[in-house]
């Protein structure tokens, strides 16, 4: 047989075979955390009407006192659960069946003279969540 038709040895076979085990290992993992923080972008999302609701009262009072008052959230889609404070203080919670794992997304109103900002955070020092949570979010 000449030199150029000979093929693959076994050891050379077995390399590549693990070289795409290990390969593929590491992108599982990723993925399952890149599809939980989509999960929990729809919590966001969902909690979007909260806040148009509490801005408007904010622009009507000027103020966020009752801001949040009357407000429930609901639970449908991702929202595993939730509250919402006088103040406008927005807490969206998702379980572990509906988004992956269990997260809290807390949404706080920040009113200027001119306009109404919000800061989001975890509502905990809970590092274990911050890998699911936005970039805004993970302080």
């Amino acid at each position: 047989m000449s030199r150029f038709a000979r093929g693959f040895t076994l050891i050379e076979l077995m390399i590549v075979v693990a070289i795409i085990g290990i390969l593929a290992s590491i992108a599982t993992t990723s993925y399952s955390q890149y599809t939980i923080r989509a999960r929990v972008s729809e919590l966001l999302v969902a909690a979007s009407s909260y806040k148009i609701s509490i801005a408007e009262k904010w622009q009507q009072d000027n103020t966020l006192a009752s801001s949040g008052a009357g407000l429930t959230v609901v639970t449908t889609g991702r929202i595993s659960g939730g509250s919402i404070s006088d103040t406008g203080i927005i807490n969206v919670q998702g379980s572990s069946a509906s988004v992956g794992t269990a997260v809290n997304v807390v949404l706080t109103p920040v009113a200027s003279t001119a306009s109404i900002g919000w800061l989001c955070s975890t509502g905990s020092g809970n590092a274990s969540m911050w890998a699911y949570v936005p970039a805004e979010c993970r302080h």
